[in-house]
């Protein structure tokens, strides 16, 4: 029970944090803000503080911001849709923005205690392996690139060849002295103490360095970018069929998740490791709570920043404006196709706990 609390809340931070985000900056850039929202349902407290209401309401599933002018037409100088386009597209993508910070500043405070950084340096090569040499593989080359995708940390290696398949074949670039060399190897069959066959590439990668404080920063901005990345990489997968719409989880799904990883973890390596993870996992959260709100979709801050461009190259090509009632209606529409998803994304997780 405690994971499922603890990801409850944790899950309603970082919802809260986003419209935050929103928030702070519609503040900063003079918008109107009618009410700020902590939580979500019935109505706990509220008080008001110049012109905004701040409140705080039973459900910790996160918040609101209500901005004047963002949902209906307005009339006054400080509404939103009254704002030069920069301030819109600024307080639009804050809120992903503050998202992504927040992934990043979990990862700094998980990395503070960090000695040392397992790196994709090839440490050895299994007998029998063909492809070492001047023009193969050197002991001490720096995995770089996979199959055209970047090395970050060396777990990346492994998920990459998970993600983006070759088959038998992988396509490699390698740091040597500076110099980066383009490689491509094929799994080779070996033969292990045991007198066993298996298939593998041949050979393995894990050097360490000094977890130094700049170091600490460099290897938490990594981790964030991993996280942009396996985000990009699901959606591929979802587009090209390779994923489907049941393969998707919502707060229903991501709390199970949490709870489950922290009992195993709890019973295993025990409380301190187990809440590791799940900050880990919130992280990813996080960050993949700011790349899909980026995503082009109506409702969306992503969406409602290409409904802002198009309406920029619409005044620049036809000195017209796009009314704002059919950028009410396409906002509306999404939001009814989002509901509907997430519905379906809720029962879709409760029937796998059943």
């Amino acid at each position: 029970m405690v994971y499922i609390i603890i990801a409850i809340l944790l899950f309603g931070m970082l919802i809260a944090v986003h419209e935050f985000g929103h928030f702070a900056v519609a503040k900063a850039c003079g918008v109107r803000v009618n009410e700020f929202s902590i939580g979500m349902g019935p109505l706990i407290f509220q008080r008001t503080e110049g012109e905004t209401d701040y409140s705080l309401r039973l459900l910790p599933i996160g918040g609101y911001c209500a901005m004047e002018g963002e949902d209906e037409e307005s009339d006054d100088r400080r509404s939103l849709s009254r704002q030069p386009l920069w301030k819109q597209l600024l307080i639009f993508v804050s809120g992903a923005g503050m998202n992504f910070i927040t992934g990043f500043l979990i990862l700094l405070c998980l990395y503070a205690n960090a000695v040392g950084f397992y790196t994709s340096e090839i440490v050895r090569f299994d007998d029998g392996f063909s492809g070492e040499g001047e023009n193969g593989l050197m002991i001490g080359d720096v995995i770089y690139r996979v199959n055209g995708e970047r090395v970050y940390l060396r777990g990346d290696v492994a998920t990459i060849l998970q993600y983006k398949s070759r088959g038998d074949t992988m396509e490699m670039v390698v740091l040597r002295n500076g110099e980066k060399l383009t490689r491509t190897l094929h799994k080779q069959t070996f033969t292990d103490e045991n007198g066993q066959e298996y298939l593998a590439y041949g050979f393995s990668y894990g050097g360490v360095l000094e977890a130094t404080p700049l170091r600490k920063v460099q290897y938490a901005w990594y981790n964030a970018l991993d996280y942009v990345r396996l985000v990009r990489l699901s959606l591929q997968m979802l587009v090209t069929g390779v994923a489907g719409v049941k393969d998707l989880s919502g707060p229903v799904g991501i709390v199970s998740t949490i709870s489950e990883m922290g009992q195993a973890t709890e019973a295993e390596q025990g409380f301190a490791a187990a809440m590791e993870n799940v900050f880990f996992f919130g992280a990813l959260i996080a960050v993949n709570l700011a790349v899909m709100n980026l995503l082009p979709l109506p409702a969306l801050d992503g969406g409602k920043v290409l409904i802002l461009l198009v309406d920029a190259v619409s005044m620049l090509l036809f000195r017209k404006k796009i009314p704002q009632k059919f950028e009410i209606v396409i906002n509306a529409a999404g939001f009814v196709m989002l509901m509907g998803l997430m519905l379906f994304v809720t029962f879709n997780d409760v029937a796998k706990l059943i």
